[in-house]
Parts: structure tokens; C-alpha cells; sequence
């Protein structure tokens, strides 16, 4: 996992887009009654502006009470649960809501609903397919996505150390 923040930055970026582009095809598909080849074309539209909102809002404003909060729960002797719990279900806690109010004055009509109510539903709607999104899938692919850029950097270190002392 992440150990600086340039590696916490590209496990961001990575996480959010595989978060963010599911999430788009899913409501998409809400919005038009079914999933389609088409809906995964579409959702590049929308991915343009909601992938980095998504970075910012975890990097600046949630990535702090998620840890807060995690921390209060499990220590890190317990290296499963505090994954499960801070990449997981804490993270999607506070980022459905607040991608889902984005979500929702850019791209819902809420004039004749309202738009608290709209936003509510919005985020009723997300909810349980982020959570169970984030634990099955995207957060064991985006973990692998990582592992692999980042494995790849610490086999070729030894390899270039013992170059260089030949």
C-alpha cells in the first residue's frame, strides 16, 4: 500500500477512477432504463469532470476523518479489518454522499423534486452499489493496479544497485 505521498497520490488516482467510471455506468444505466455497450462510451463524458472531483475531494477534504475515524475503531495490528474498514466502508461512507451531491447539481434535473430530496435519493441509490463495488472489485483491482506499478520499480532497484557496483 501507499508508504509516501506520491504513491498515495497514484493509489488515488487510481482508486477514483475505477470508482468513479463504475459509478457513472451504473447510474447511467439507472437513467436509461438498462445497461448497454453504449453506457460505457457514455460515462467518458461525464468522467472528464467527476474523476478529478473525485481526487481533490478524497485528497484534500476526506482522506483525513476516514483515517481519524478508522483509526478510533482498529489499530494497525489488525491489517485486514483496517484495510476493509479505511478503504472500504469509511471511504465509501463519506465519498458516496459528497460525489453524489456533485453528481447531482451537475447532472440531475431537481427543479421539480428539490434538490435535497433529489440528492437523498441520488445517494440512497449509490450507496449500496459503491459499498459493494469498493469491497469485491474496485478495491481489489485498484490494490493489484498498485502492486503492480510499484512492484515493477522494486525489482528493477536491486537490479540497477548491482550494476553499478560491478
Amino acid at each position: 500500500m501507499p508508504k509516501n505521498k506520491f504513491e498515495n497520490f497514484i493509489f488515488t488516482v487510481i482508486m477514483a477512477f475505477i470508482m468513479v467510471y463504475a459509478m457513472i455506468c451504473y447510474n447511467i444505466s439507472l437513467n436509461i432504463g438498462g445497461m448497454t455497450n453504449q453506457v460505457f462510451l457514455m460515462a467518458f463524458s461525464e468522467l472528464r469532470i467527476m474523476w478529478p472531483v473525485a481526487i481533490v475531494l478524497e485528497m484534500f477534504v476526506m482522506e483525513r476523518p476516514v483515517i481519524y475515524l478508522t483509526n478510533r475503531v482498529v489499530t494497525k495490528d489488525m491489517p485486514f479489518i483496517w484495510i476493509l474498514l479505511i478503504r472500504c466502508s469509511l471511504t465509501v461512507c463519506l465519498m458516496c454522499p459528497a460525489m453524489s451531491f456533485v453528481a447531482t447539481l451537475l447532472f440531475k434535473n431537481f427543479a421539480q423534486s428539490g434538490f435535497v430530496g433529489m440528492w437523498l435519493q441520488t445517494t440512497a441509490m449509490n450507496f449500496p452499489m459503491a459499498l459493494a463495488w469498493q469491497i469485491f472489485f474496485g478495491g481489489p483491482l485498484g490494490r493489484l493496479c498498485f502492486r503492480l506499478i510499484f512492484r515493477r520499480q522494486k525489482r528493477q532497484a536491486p537490479a540497477a544497485a548491482e550494476s553499478i557496483s560491478e
